[in-house]
């Protein structure tokens, strides 16, 4: 297990990591999420013992390795596999070379480095030097390295940057399988929401230097904190509400509101989101919902994504994303409705009331009427 509390890191007067907290249970896969320059990876490297805090604790296994101004503990002593961005191997060894660097001599050339090269799907490899691999068989070498030396955590830092789409998703279930079956607790750090979503025990989101949210993949995408939060982890369309008798009034409808991360009571102006693959079409008049202009399509093969604008004031842009390829077209003049349930928060700032579009109820508005709404 993995705790970290109160961390803080700074360059001069800018402030990178400003108060971290986070727990990593013991044999989970934990996803780092962030923008570049979030702090992601001098997280990680303080964890590794290559960086030193300026205040916070950090405690490994429950033993504390790292408390600003009074502890330190030298990486080479915190049984912790680091597996950099690019592999980082030493080009004069061989795959097996690389993985037994780490080992003490009597076990290098006896048969661990094979039986670890075997476990990341590289059996037989042991010959090949780096410029002989792939760029997804030099990550695997890299892997099987950090594992070598029996860690207990396994830090890796935007691993699969480098490689092509359908290379790195082969690769990063690859490595997941192998964490699992080991049992080693790991952090990895990315900038990459589908990577974080789809790999992770769980997902901590580094914002203004602090962990913003921590929870499970699908806590994050359908419960997110705030309306940021809710845009930064996927596609989302966020509309003007009005709440009543647990449900929320929209353009998309009246829609049931589940319990997340606000309390909002009745009369409550909102702001709601509602998921792309919530959003439902129909090219009946009679369709419930609001009118809507197709703008675009882009296809994606399993499904695609079509871009809209209500055309009812004020005509936020909207997201829907549908199976298969749509028998729609840009110009299209489309009904466009939601299913529930989603989540809201109360909307700051608004005192006058005004009507939600195609709902006929009102509720307070801000200076300009309406918070920037759509697709994020």
């Amino acid at each position: 297990m993995i705790t970290v509390s109160g961390l803080c890191k700074r360059y001069g007067r800018h402030i990178v990591l400003d108060g971290v907290d986070l727990e990593v249970p013991a044999g989970s896969l934990t996803a780092v999420l962030g923008p570049s320059g979030s702090g992601k990876t001098t997280l990680l490297r303080i964890l590794a013992g290559f960086q030193r805090p300026d205040g916070g604790r950090v405690q490994l296994g429950g033993t504390t390795v790292e408390e600003a101004g009074r502890v330190h503990v030298p990486p080479e002593r915190r049984r912790v596999g680091y597996v950099p961005q690019e592999g980082a191997l030493f080009p004069h060894l061989s795959a097996a070379g690389n993985v037994a660097f780490g080992l003490p001599h009597r076990e290098r050339r006896g048969p661990r480095p094979g039986e670890l090269l075997a476990l990341v799907g590289l059996a037989g490899f042991d010959d090949r030097y780096p410029h002989q691999l792939s760029g997804g068989q030099q990550q695997r070498v890299a892997l099987a390295r950090a594992l070598a030396v029996r860690p207990e955590i396994v830090l890796l830092d935007e691993p699969f940057s480098s490689l092509d789409a359908a290379l790195r998703a082969e690769v990063r279930q690859d490595v997941a399988r192998v964490l699992a079956r080991t049992g080693t607790t790991a952090v990895l750090v990315t900038h990459d929401q589908d990577e974080a979503l789809s790999l992770a025990d769980q997902v901590a989101v580094l914002r203004d230097g602090r962990v913003a949210q921590c929870a499970t993949p699908e806590t994050l995408y359908r419960c997110p904190v705030d309306p940021a939060m809710a845009g930064f982890v996927g596609d989302a369309n966020l509309l003007d509400g009005l709440v009543g008798d647990g449900r929320v009034a929209t353009l998309l409808g009246e829609l049931a509101l589940v319990g997340g991360p606000a309390v909002l009571g009745d009369g409550v102006r909102a702001i709601v989101l509602v998921r792309p693959e919530q959003v439902r079409l129909d090219d009946s008049p009679d369709a419930p919902g609001s009118p809507a202009r197709v703008e675009a399509v882009e296809y994606h093969g399993h499904d695609a994504v079509v871009t809209l604008q209500a055309t009812g004031a004020p005509g936020p842009r909207l997201l829907a994303r549908v199976p298969g390829a749509p028998a729609v077209k840009p110009g299209l003049v489309l009904r466009a409705s939601a299913t529930g349930p989603v989540v809201a928060w109360r909307h700051e700032g608004a005192e006058q009331p005004v009507p939600v579009p195609g709902t006929g109820t009102a509720g307070p508005a801000g200076s300009d009427g309406w918070p920037r709404a759509g697709g994020m």
